[in-house]
């Protein structure tokens, strides 16, 4: 997310209405509901987690304990049973 300056981007009497009720004080304007963006999509993060869950499940399968995973991955117990569930129900 990144400020624009409302004298650049609103019309001068939106503007003067505004100020009337925020004077020099910083709002956030969520989006439209249809305008809404994914987490990640702006962020490579989405797909690097993927690829790490995907990682954690191929080391499940090589033998590797969920403590063990947790340990290596700094992840907690309940989290790796979650990845391990959730990469065995993927096609």
């Amino acid at each position: 997310m990144s400020y624009k300056r409302a004298i650049h981007i609103l019309p001068n009497d939106l503007l003067e209405m505004v100020q009337e009720y925020v004077d020099g004080e910083f709002i956030y304007i969520p989006r439209k509901s249809g305008k809404k963006k994914e987490w990640g999509s702006n962020t490579s993060t989405r797909t690097e987690l993927q690829q790490r869950n995907r990682q954690i499940y191929e080391e499940y399968l090589a033998g590797n304990s969920l403590q063990q995973l947790a340990d290596k991955y700094f992840l907690s117990l309940k989290s790796m049973q979650r990845i391990i569930r959730e990469q065995r129900n993927i096609p």
